[in-house]
């Protein structure tokens, strides 16, 4: 596939960012939680805050589009690829402070936070278990879990246990900002509105039992793989549709009868409805195909809109 950057452009980017570090037309379908997308033009994978940092400048100053991937969670790559460069974030260092502060790179997985957080008895980040994430992950999209336990039957938030973020503005600056600025909302941040990368993230957690907290790892594990497809075996890019007010869009897809309803190999999961899954060979055109199915069919039945959660990124 041709790159279609100009020339010039690259040429600087190049130079600036190392040659060596830079792979091109490399295809993201492994870097993304459905196994879907066409190659990138250029490809990279800053392992320091500033090395990401950094490549976000340079790719700024060329006049190079890029997309920021952690764990591929929650986006469609379109089978064109991408025009430009996809930044994979393996910027993953932690430092763990007394009093429960941690202070942690957006490229560090939440996963294995959580098992080190439990380990230091340190509670906050369990309820999280089973959902992949990054850390920039989890706060650009206020990443959150509704417990399954009646003495917590409420809906948990990063939110709550962010204090401050250390972020890349879209005007070029460096500066660490509050919840005032981030504005979490329900799957939703400033992440969402502005040009801004987080590039490191201060949590505070509390002291906790280890007990208490391995017996909600196992719950919430539990609750999870009973209603949710397992991504080894069923790769998926998590709920398709936001959630409507009073109702869950998932409900709404069931009652039309789609659950397992299938278009080449993407198909509506049989155990959630919001969730379409690739059967193996599954092309971001069958999963745009499928998803239009589902609001064609929701609006009909129901005279309801279903807009999509996941973010679609590059060429369809």
């Amino acid at each position: 596939m041709p790159v279609t950057v100009p020339s010039s452009a690259s040429a600087e980017f190049e130079q600036r960012i190392g040659r060596e570090r830079i792979a091109r037309d490399v295809p993201i379908a492994p870097f993304t939680t459905f196994g879907i997308g066409g190659p990138a033009d250029f490809f990279c994978e800053p392992s320091t805050a500033d090395e990401l940092a950094n490549t976000v400048l340079a790719a700024r100053e060329a006049s190079v589009p890029y997309f920021v991937l952690g764990l591929g969670a929650n986006i469609l790559v379109g089978d064109r690829g991408f025009r430009g460069l996809i930044i994979r974030n393996r910027a993953t260092h932690a430092i763990w402070s007394d009093g429960g502060r941690l202070s942690v790179e957006s490229g560090a997985v939440v996963g294995d936070l959580i098992h080190e957080a439990v380990a230091r008895g340190w509670s906050g980040l369990e309820h999280y278990i089973g959902i992949p994430s990054t850390v920039g992950g989890a706060v650009w999209q206020n990443l959150h879990f509704l417990s399954p336990a009646p003495e917590r039957e409420r809906t948990m938030f990063i939110a709550e246990l962010f204090e401050s973020c250390d972020i890349l503005s879209e005007e070029g600056e460096r500066k660490t900002v509050g919840k005032d600025y981030v504005r979490f909302g329900y799957d939703d941040s400033v992440f969402h509105h502005r040009d801004d990368i987080a590039l490191a993230v201060n949590f505070q957690l509390s002291a906790g039992d280890q007990a208490a907290m391995h017996r909600i790892l196992q719950e919430n594990l539990s609750w999870r793989g009973a209603r949710h497809p397992w991504l080894e075996h069923h790769p998926s890019a998590g709920s398709i549709f936001k959630k409507i007010e009073g109702v869950g869009a998932g409900r709404l897809v069931d009652q039309c009868g789609l659950k397992g309803h299938r278009i080449g190999d993407a198909q509506i999961s049989y155990m959630h409805a919001n969730i379409m899954v690739n059967l193996g060979a599954a092309t971001a055109a069958d999963v745009r195909a499928l998803i239009s199915a589902a609001q064609r069919a929701v609006e009909d039945k129901f005279a309801m809109h279903l807009e999509p959660e996941i973010k679609f990124v590059g060429e369809f």
